[in-house]
């Protein structure tokens, strides 16, 4: 199994707009083959900065998702929001 964690800090004005964004497009992405698990989080001191915590399969599971079609639409439209660029770890679990 993999985790996926991924720090996202968005600008104040855009952060309405990404929960509403993601919201809309979580269920897309929970269809994923190999995805086991997907939240969101976001920051106590901070409510621009989220963290999506992603469990997947496997490795390739993870790499089929970030040349999939629907990452193509995702990211370019979460990315345009940020503040700073976002920072991702992938961490066998154990």
């Amino acid at each position: 199994m993999i985790l996926r964690l991924v720090k996202m800090e968005f600008m104040s004005k855009n952060t309405s707009e990404f929960l509403t964004y993601f919201e809309s497009i979580s269920h897309k992405i929970k269809q994923m083959p190999g995805l086991v698990n997907l939240k969101l989080y976001q920051d106590v001191n901070n409510p621009n900065v989220f963290f999506t915590h992603s469990t997947w399969l496997n490795e390739e599971s993870l790499e089929k998702y970030k040349k999939s079609k629907l990452f193509g639409e995702v990211w370019p439209k979460t990315k345009k929001l940020f503040a700073s660029e976002a920072v991702a770890w992938s961490l066998n679990l154990k």
